[in-house]
Formats: structure tokens, sequence, C-alpha cells
């Protein structure tokens, strides 16, 4: 398709010109900085257009671009640029979140290079210390995503921790603390031992790890039970063990005292009902302080809580174990207990699922803390109504019951971190235990004895205030009225727990029963070519930036959203992303040789009977392309919409319009300058359909097709509902017929420019219409005196008579057919008998009789292109 046609009397300084090769890294960079000089990306609350908002997942500000960002921001940028085009007033909010955890162990890691920790510098110091690391050093990823071509409205950038998102936590907090919605309790929590704090459920990566299972006896004589435990070292925290009500084995020991080995004291047997009585003994442990279930049960019957170790794993109890780590203890337990007989049994490894923090990785302690807790069930159900009634759809749908198996069953959200970056918790203590909640617009009480609550606020608190915190809430601002609710929120599945309904819940509290967002639009993980999670343990994670470098963006972009099929996970590998670097320099070639060869979008399109059947065909196809587009857009399926323009550019415009369309080109006059109108048109609606996922190439290719200012603020193309379905079945037996043919070439070992006499016969007169481009594209060149059909094809309302003579030799080439034949048949013929041998398949493996199955269809379909070879080699 790269042939250079140029109309008589026409030539490349006829038309705009485009470099021979298209370089990304020389347009990208320089272009995104226009769009944002030119303001394209901000958004006017006093607009009279309709809005389209949507909030950025808020990146860390630890963070650096990775390709789960990139996948999703794409999908949100191509999103946001077709609402732009259809004339919404657009906006898409950046901003970062200050990521407590992750940033104040940056910046600890710093001050221990210095030989400091942040208690050398004290918290006000060390707060003043990580604002600096931020304004250095972190919100790198702002400017990797100008790489990739967010269109954001920069101006209005936000952050979690700045003046008007905290007066918002704040306010909140207050509002809910007055409600009696947030309270102060002791309950088990995940303590992370390295970073010091507090960690949510949600948070929490469990993972199989080898331990060991060890059976103890406690008690003595017939007052003797034997517990099992992964976690030996909490024995010494142990006030009780448990049976259950029904079990008549212990009957006779409930409510008795039995001792505890390796300490002074003695413990009650208690009946309770969580205990189940085919598990192991049927009799657990007790220690309320260093498990969930265990405290729950000393809840029930009134059990002392005894910790046995300080916030770093060190045990506290006074004893030999005094001051070992808990791992250390563990093992020196087990010791002493063997040592006087109290193990049973021991099994190691013993596998089996732990926890994790997911920021450090360090094995997590269950622990009895004094906390702060919001009350969640009021604000779940209400979370849950909104999508049941529909006021919020998810999609895809069938995600819809995760959602409510989370929010119907949501236990009190632990919201405090023992942190000291972060937001702090707005709670004054006096003197005499008073506790004073102090809003935004309050003063702290002050005198001797009062101080703030250290703890700060879990980040997840403020990140559930983001779809609204962002626009001014709590003060009624323009961009509250303009942009609230969000359109949609775009964000993966695994966000659901973490984040979604965080902002559902505290939307719906905060707004008074308005939404957050319309709907819900889930994408899955991207994970590498193989379908492996990318891990830097495995060696397989990707810097986009990368591929960026060396394929340019759009072709990251485009590969990305390609594989975005709703909700579920996208594989991807850098072939992909070659193969979409490829289609950008088909798409730049295609419509450089447009440009040289009479392309215009100038004046309006010729009647509807000035048209050829290939002009109707192709105007057809692209009307049915937009109205395609539409629907995909609207339904969140970008990879459908993806591969649907990849194969009509591609496959319909370039390869088989352009094509056709040579034989005009060539002649040039009246015909040429129809097609070059056409041709125009339908690059110009192409570039615009593409230009949201493929920003890059289609504004540089678009401004020199149609001098227009920039796609970002074009109009989007609607369809015209023109629809020719004549010419779309004439072209279809076109291409049938070509199809054929070239397929008989190749079989024959003809090369693509090979010339070969030809008598072409048609049934139809639409189709013989079309000769000298069937000609034009298969090389078929006039039959002549000496013409000798050595080969006749039907096909598709035609016959295709070829002189193979001077090109092959057909009796050979007959021979070659006919023995591959007969070897099909063979294979035909043996496949059978085994298919059909009751006894083969009885005994044989399944992959053993699929792949003779699979033998047997392949071998069938070669007979049949073998016969239809050798019965157009007939002809004469």
């Amino acid at each position: 398709m790269t042939d250079e046609i140029h109309r008589p009397g026409s030539g490349p300084n006829s038309a705009p010109e485009l470099p021979t090769q298209y370089a990304p890294a020389e347009v990208e960079v320089p272009l995104y900085e226009r769009w944002v000089e030119r303001g394209y990306f901000e958004a006017d609350a006093k607009s009279g257009k309709p809005a389209y908002a949507v909030v950025i997942p808020p990146p860390n500000v630890t963070g650096s671009l990775h390709l789960g960002h990139a996948f999703e921001h794409t999908l949100i940028d191509a999103l946001t640029r077709r609402k732009r085009m259809q004339g919404f007033e657009t906006l898409w909010q950046p901003g970062m979140d200050h990521a407590g955890i992750a940033t104040q162990n940056v910046v600890e890691r710093e001050l221990a290079k210095e030989g400091k920790s942040r208690h050398d510098l004290g918290r006000e110091a060390f707060v003043e210390r990580v604002w600096q690391w931020k304004a250095e050093s972190g919100g790198q990823i702002a400017g990797q995503m100008r790489r990739l071509g967010d269109g954001v409205a920069w101006s209005r950038d936000r952050f979690t921790m700045d003046e008007g998102l905290s007066r918002a936590v704040q306010q909140i907090f207050k509002r809910l603390y007055d409600d009696g919605l947030i309270y102060r309790a002791e309950r088990i929590i995940n303590w992370c031992p390295r970073c010091l704090t507090a960690i949510s459920d949600i948070e929490v990566d469990y993972q199989d790890d080898d331990g060991e299972l060890v059976s103890l006896k406690y008690g003595e004589g017939e007052e003797t039970l034997v517990v099992a435990t992964t976690r030996a070292e909490t024995m010494l925290g142990d006030t009780a063990v448990a049976v259950h009500p029904d079990d008549e084995r212990y009957a006779h020991l409930v409510g008795r005292h039995i001792r505890l080995p390796l300490t002074d004291r003695t413990v009650p047997v208690v009946a309770d009902a969580h205990v189940d009585p085919q598990f192991g003994t049927g009799a657990v442990k007790v220690t309320p302080a260093h498990d969930p279930n265990d405290f729950a049960i000393g809840q029930r019957h009134g059990l002392e809580s005894i910790s046995v170790m300080d916030e770093r794993g060190i045990i506290t109890v006074h004893g030999p174990f005094l001051g070992l780590d808990r791992l250390e203890a563990r093992s020196a337990i087990v010791a002493a207990l063997r040592a006087e007989g109290r193990i049973v049994a021991e099994k190691r490894p013993y596998t089996h699922s732990v926890g994790h923090c997911s920021r450090c990785r360090t094995t997590l302690e269950p622990r009895l803390s004094l906390q702060w807790w919001v009350r969640v069930e009021p604000l779940a159900k209400a979370a849950g109504d909104a999508v049941r009634d529909g006021r919020v759809d998810i999609h895809p749908t069938d995600l819809s019951q995760r959602y409510f198996d989370w929010v119907d069953h949501l236990n009190d959200w632990c919201i405090s971190r023992q942190l000291w970056w972060g937001h702090r918790i707005p709670v004054w203590h006096g003197p005499h235990g008073e506790t004073v909640c102090v809003g935004p617009d309050e003063q702290p009480p002050t005198g001797e004895g009062w101080t703030q609550d250290p703890d700060v606020l879990d980040t997840w608190f403020s990140s559930g205030l983001w779809p609204f915190s962002t626009l001014g809430w709590p003060e009624k601002t323009p961009d509250l009225e303009k942009f609230s609710p969000n359109s949609v929120l775009v964000t993966g599945y695994d966000l659901l727990f973490f984040w979604i309904a965080r902002m559902m819940m505290f939307g719906l509290y905060a707004l008074d029963g308005q939404v957050p967002f319309r709907t819900i639009a889930l994408h899955g993980m991207v994970r590498d070519e193989h379908g492996k999670k990318m891990s830097k343990s495995f060696g397989n994670v990707v810097d986009p930036l990368d591929w960026m470098d060396k394929y340019g963006s759009d072709a990251v972009r485009f590969t990305l959203a390609k594989g975005a099929n709703p909700g579920t996970d996208v594989p991807i590998g850098e072939d992909w992303v070659q193969a979409s670097r490829n289609f950008a320099n088909k798409i730049w070639n295609a419509t450089r040789f447009a440009l040289m060869n009479g392309a215009t979008v100038d004046g309006e399109l010729p009647p509807s009977d000035e048209l050829s059947a290939t002009d109707r065909w192709i105007l057809s196809r692209l009307n049915t392309m937009v109205a395609e587009a539409d629907a995909y857009y609207d339904d969140y399926q970008f990879a459908k919409l993806a591969d649907a323009l990849y194969h009509f550019a591609w496959d319909e415009i370039f390869d088989w319009y352009v094509e056709l369309s040579k034989p005009s080109f060539i002649a040039g006059g009246d015909r040429a300058k129809v097609s070059g109108r056409v041709l125009g048109e339908v690059l110009d609606v192409t570039l615009r359909l593409l230009h949201p996922i493929v920003p890059f190439v289609t504004e540089t290719l678009w401004t020199t097709l149609t001098g227009g200012e920039s796609l970002v603020v074009a109009d989007w193309p609607k369809d015209s509902g023109f629809r020719d379905a004549t010419a779309e079945a004439d072209i279809g037996n076109l291409q049938q017929v070509i199809t054929e043919v070239r397929r008989f070439r190749t079989d024959q070992g003809l090369q693509p420019g090979q010339k070969v006499p030809a008598r072409l016969e048609f049934s139809s007169t639409r189709l013989a219409a079309h000769e000298a481009a069937i000609r034009h594209v298969l090389r078929l060149q006039p039959e002549g005196d000496a013409f000798d059909a050595t080969a006749v094809l039907p096909v598709a309302g035609a016959t295709v008579a070829l002189d193979l003579s001077g090109t092959i030799d057909v009796t050979a080439e007959r021979r070659r057919l006919s023995k591959d034949r007969d070897a099909a048949q063979k294979e035909i013929v043996q496949a059978s008998a085994k298919l059909g041998n009751e006894a083969f398949l009885a005994k044989a493996p399944d992959h053993v009789v699929d792949k003779i199955r699979g033998r047997l269809t392949k071998a069938e379909a070669d007979v049949a292109r073998l016969t239809a070879q050798l019965d157009a080699l007939t002809g004469s």
C-alpha cells in the first residue's frame, strides 16, 4: 500500500506534507505542552455545557508511573477526551494521596542514613521534614502522567493534605463524632511491628507461610487438656481454655481451673459455641489480647486480657522470655515445654495463611489496642441501597455481588494510625478525662493538661472524600454544584473494598443522600504476557516509560486499551506494544499517501449518485463504525472498541479502500477528485474516533489533513445514518474474489507483484464494473492472443481464468498437489479408524483422543483445499 501515486499535474508540493517517518519522541512532549498551555483540559464551573466529571484515583505521593497507572489513566483519558469532543464541560480531576505509612517510611529511611530517627527530630520537625521531602522529591508521577498524555485539569491539582482537603476531613470527622458514628474502644487490630501502627483489615496481605503446629498439654492428671497452636509465645497471655458446650469429653472440666504451663497461673475451662468440637482435640487456648476470636470469647465470658508483647513484638512478661523477639520466644517456649514433657505432637513445616503488612511485608501481630472506630452499619446499608435501587451502576454488573458481599457484612472500621504523617485526629483530651472533638471553625480547648490525640487518620479516610472534597466540600461551591455527583469512577476491581465502599459511605453521608458518582466502571489488573502477576520478586515488572521511550506513548496506550475487557485482568507483552507501534506507523504512512494523492476535507461530499460503489461502501462502513464506537464507549468496552477501530482502519480503509481507489488516482480527473474527497472524509472521521486512545499521532495527522486547531476540541463524529446495503454486498463479493485469487496465487508460490495474464467473466454488471480494480490489486494482465487458461477459479459471481504457463509447471504442480491430497486422505482413514474403535477410546487419555480429533479435522480441511486447487488447475 506504500506505492506513491501522483495524479497528472500534481506532486508532493501540492498538498500538506508529512515527514517520511513518524517519530513519537519528537512529537509527544511538545504537543502535550501545547495542549496544556492552551487550556484545553481545564473545566469551567460557570459553563452552560452539560458536565462530565471524573476523579483520578489519587496515586501515592511516593509513587511513580507503573503499568497499572498507565492502564487506568488511558481508559479515563479516552473517556474524558471523547466527552470533551462531544461538547461536555469535562473535568478530569488530578491529585495525589499523602500515603501516610509509605511516605513516613520513606522519610524515616532518609533519616536513618543520617543516623537519626523521627524521635530525634520530634513530631513537629519531622512533619516539616516530610513536607520538605514532598516539595523536593514527591509527586514525580505528575510529570510521568504528562508523558502518557493525561488530559487532566492541572490548575486544579489537589493533595489529600492540602488546606482545603484537610478542612473537609476535620468537618466529616466532627459530624460523624457528633452523630455517634465515631467512637474510641479497645479492640483487636492488625499491628505491624515494623511500621508501628495499626493496619486496616483490607491492607493485610495473606500468604502461605511454613510454620509449626505444636500440640500442648495443659493441666495435670484427669484435669488435662490438649490444645494446638502455631504461636506458642501467646500462651503466656492465655486466660482460658474453651470447649464446646455439647462436647461430653470435657463436660466435667467446664468451670474448673487448670494449670497454665511455664507460669504460676491457672486458667478456667469455659464452654463456648464458637469452638468446633470436630477440629483438632476440640479444645482451644484463649488469648483475648492477641486473637480476634479469642477476644470475642473473652468478652462473652468476662476474661482478663493480658498483652504479652510490646509494639515491636518483644515479650514483656516477666520471666525467662522477657526481652525476646516474638519469633525467638516461640522457639524458646517450645523448647521449655518440651523439657517439661508438655509437647504432645509437633508438625513442621505446617503451611498456613499468615497476614503480612501490605507495605513492608512484615508478619502482622493481632493486638489488643485502644483505637478510633467508625460505626459503619448505617453507612454501609446506605452504600448498598444506592446500588440496589439503581442510583449507582456497577459495571460489569456481575461484580455487584462482590460489592454487596462486602458492604452487607462490613465490620466497624479502625481509622486511627500511630503515625506522625497524616491528618491528626481532631480530638483533645483534658486533664480529668474530658474529650472534646473540634470542628474546622472551632478553637481547641486550651489550658494546662489539654493535649491533642496523638494518632492520625487512616489514609483511606481522607481519600474516601475525594470525589467531593476536591470540589470544595464542605463549602457549597460552584464546582460542587456543577460537577457533583461525578459521572463515572474508573478504577480496579481490587479497590471495591479499599476505596469504593469508603467513598460510597462518606459520599452519601456528607452529601445528604446524594451519590458521589453515578457509575462505577471496574477494570482488571495488568499482568505479564503469560497472565502472571507482575512482581519485583518474579522479575517481570515493566516500566511503561521504557516502552514509551522505545515505541511511543500512543503504542503503549493502544496496547492497554486493546486488552481492557471490563472487570478482567489484562495480559501484556512487549511484542503487543511493538504491534501497536506498527499500527501507528500504518496510520501515519497511509495518511501521508492519502495527502500526496489528493485526500482533502475541502467542500461538501459529492452526492450519492456521483459516488462509486467503493465510495458508498466505505462511507456506509464509516457510519457503522461511528455507531459501534459510541456503543462501545458507552458500555466501557475498550477492548472491543480498539479492536474494531484497528481492523476498520487497517483492513477496510488502508488495505481495501485505498487499494481499490488507486486506479482512480492513477487516471486522475473528476474521478480522482471524488475519491480524494471521500478518502479525506474517511480519514477525518477515523482520526477523530481514534484520538481519545492514541492522541498524539492522530492530532499530528488530523491537523495536517484538515488544518483544524486541535482534535482535543474538535467535534466528535456523528452517525449520519447513511447506509448502503447494496454497495456493501457488492464490495463484499469483490473482496471475496480478490481474497480467493490471492490465496490461490500464494498456494502456487507466485510473488505478490508477479503479473499473470487473466480472463475475467462476471455474472453481474455491478461486479464487472470493478474489473479495473480487480486487475490492479491482483496484478492481472489482459489475456492476449496466446492466452492459455491453465487454471480456472469460479468465485462469488466471477470466473477468473489464469494463464500460469509462464510462471509454474502445471503438470508438476498437479503431481505435487495429488501426492499431498493422497497423504491427507490416508491420515483421514487412520484417524477415523482410531476414533471409531470403542476399545481405544475407552483406554486412551483425553488429551490423546483430542489430538487425534485435531489431526482428523486438519486432514479434512487439507483435502478440501487441495481438491479445490486441483480443480482450478484443470481448466483449459
